[in-house]
């Protein structure tokens, strides 16, 4: 039987990470407060709207921050993994954040579309833009990190997302300035939520498949179970179970039937190589069998 763990450094240090996430959430804590304020003053649903979802955001971005500082903890006789899950609880809820606010924002379009009410434009225009410049810029702490971690890809979402509605509202500030429509206001709110969904689907999709253990949307199990058989020696391969450990760790175990024959620490650790190399799993578990009819797996029948 072979076990293999890879603790390699990820491409952004903890720290690093850390300092990304302090930067971010204090950033925009003070600006979602400064919005809020000036979007009561001005009138603005749109204006409103964002500080509701930045609010939700920075909320989001401190589970994160908080699941990411978890995942650094080591394991114990309680936790024999450590916390690592906790990233894809935190990815999840993130994801509900998003989309629980957007309905919100949603809510309070409708109201304004009935109701459309004079709103301070110049207000507006200057508090989005400022809006721009830090969710565009404290985006860019996390681009690197979320091509790696899921949980970090939904802080980078968050941000994004943010960054993209307060250029909508920008625009809707300047057109509302020289046409006086009004109702605008709410339609581009209406808009701002339909790209918050549409923005937030594959997070929730992606943190719900790893809380119930699915295969990571990254890996074709065929492939992989193919490139297990590929081994010289291996006849077939059953109860073959592949997941994510965190947002950024793959596990594998595998019975493989090699009659005849086992394998070497060296054959261990190529096959080691070959699956972090090929698809980035870095645990590993192994269980060889003769496969002889006299001795049978339990796990053959049920497990393919």
């Amino acid at each position: 039987m072979g076990h293999s763990h890879d603790h390699a450094c990820h491409q952004q240090a903890p720290e690093q990470v850390n300092l990304a996430f302090a930067i971010a959430v204090l950033l925009n804590l003070g600006f979602t407060a400064l919005e809020a304020i000036y979007a009561i003053s001005a009138d603005s649903m749109s204006l409103l709207g964002d500080a509701a979802h930045n609010l939700g955001d920075v909320l989001g971005l401190m589970l994160a921050w908080g699941a990411n500082w978890l995942l650094s903890k080591p394991s114990n006789v309680r936790y024999s993994y450590g916390y690592k899950r906790t990233t894809i609880i935190a990815a999840l809820i993130n994801a509900l954040i998003i989309v629980g606010t957007g309905f919100i924002i949603a809510y309070e379009a409708v109201i304004k579309l009935l109701d459309p009410a004079p709103t301070n434009e110049v207000t507006v225009i200057v508090v989005a833009a400022i809006g721009i410049a830090i969710n565009a810029g404290t985006a860019m702490l996390f681009i690197r990190g979320s091509k790696e971690d899921l949980n970090i890809k939904g802080a980078f979402l968050h941000l994004a997302v943010d960054a993209i509605i307060s250029l909508g509202v920008v625009f809707t500030g300047i057109i509302i300035y020289y046409t006086k429509w009004y109702w605008l206001d709410g339609v581009i709110a209406l808009l701002i939520v339909l790209a918050i969904v549409y923005g937030t689907w594959e997070l929730l999709r992606d943190s719900v498949l790893l809380l119930l253990d699915g295969v990571p949307t990254s890996l074709d199990y065929s492939t992989v179970k193919q490139s297990l058989m590929d081994i010289q020696g291996v006849t077939s391969v059953h109860d073959l179970h592949i997941w994510g450990l965190s947002t950024k760790e793959i596990a594998l175990t595998a019975h493989l039937v090699m009659p005849g024959r086992t394998l070497t620490d060296h054959d261990y650790s190529k096959i080691n190589q070959m699956l972090k190399t090929n698809f980035k799993i870095k645990h590993v578990t192994l269980q060889v069998e003769q496969g002889y009819d006299s001795i049978q797996c339990d796990q053959l029948d049920r497990c393919h």
